[in-house]
């Protein structure tokens, strides 16, 4: 059996199983970042995450430096407003073919390093080394307020489904341009409003699915309420807009549970704090393990899945 043969969430769940743990970690393996506690007395957790961009998977040859370097830092970012956190300190490893132009590179340090001063972080090291293509591997550090970290697994039976922005058609030049949404996770996180969150990296079919197992529950998506992106409407094809929404991935919007009690405050604090759109899209089942689609009176199990990233395609 190879890596492509088992998939990328079974394969992560066989290495979980051969890593060391101490009792520092408060949440590791399995969500968007780990969560560590430093000392009894820190009113801070830290929040750990690594992520590679690779060319020719997750950039063409082509793409600009600023551009790889934006996505590469933001990326981790997202992964860091899934969890409600502030960003603090970054270490990039830069590989590179050693055909590469000074001015390329460059350019790639400026695309991270504009977006770390946007939200107030720090590039303070790294390392380099030669490879056949480049790559660009960001390791993050964050912090979030003790004990109040947004997990996957915190989502209950009756929590609403809410995505932030629009889904789908990623490719046609948001996968490098997008704005990780670090002031929503936090206003998210202070709210206190939310049980559950995580970024959409890999598609909302794929990524709903790792929320709920997490969580121990199902979950139903109402087909007319997901938000369809204006580049995946217009992609030509066999798929449908809608497909493009549930699998293609890169669209690092915020998914997020809310319990159903509290889902009219939610909603009205939202619109009086963003202009960004927030929409509600369905709800968590007891149905454990199973995403279903809601179209109409018509309910049927998701079999659709995202990205997957042995599949060797670009992303």
């Amino acid at each position: 059996m190879n890596v492509q043969q088992i998939g990328e969430d079974k394969l992560i769940r066989r290495l979980k199983r051969l890593v060391p743990g101490r009792a520092d970690v408060i949440s590791g393996i399995g969500d968007d970042c780990a969560v560590v506690r430093t000392g009894r007395r820190d009113p801070y957790d830290l929040l750990l995450k690594s992520d590679p961009v690779v060319e020719g998977i997750h950039f063409t040859p082509d793409a600009k430096g600023s551009a790889i370097g934006h996505k590469a830092l933001g990326r981790v970012m997202s992964d860091l407003a899934a969890m409600g956190g502030e960003p603090l300190w970054i270490l990039v490893d830069l590989v590179s073919p050693p055909t590469a132009s000074v001015a390329r590179i460059e350019a790639i340090y400026k695309g991270m390093s504009k977006l770390a001063h946007r939200y107030g972080a720090a590039i303070v090291g790294g390392d380099t080394s030669c490879g056949p293509v480049l790559e660009v591997h960001v390791f993050a550090v964050g912090r979030i307020a003790r004990g109040k970290a947004l997990l996957r697994s915190g989502a209950r039976l009756g929590d609403i489904l809410y995505v932030t922005g629009a889904l789908g058609g990623s490719g046609m030049g948001h996968h490098l341009r997008f704005e990780p949404r670090l002031v929503e996770g936090q206003w998210l996180r202070k709210s206190g409003l939310v049980t559950a969150m995580m970024d959409v990296s890999d598609g909302l079919a794929t990524d709903l699915r790792r929320l709920s197992a997490a969580s121990g529950i199902g979950a139903v998506l109402d087909v007319a309420q997901i938000p369809v992106s204006a580049a995946a409407r217009r992609l030509s094809g066999r798929r449908s807009g809608l497909d493009h929404a549930l699998a293609d991935g890169e669209d690092f919007e915020l998914l997020f549970t809310v319990p159903c009690r509290k889902s009219r405050a939610f909603e009205a604090a939202w619109h009086k704090a963003f202009r960004l759109s927030c929409t509600r899209i369905g709800e968590m089942t007891a149905k454990s393990g199973m995403v279903e689609l809601r179209d109409g009176k018509l309910v049927e199990e998701l079999t659709r899945h995202g990205y997957e990233h042995f599949d060797h395609h670009l992303q």
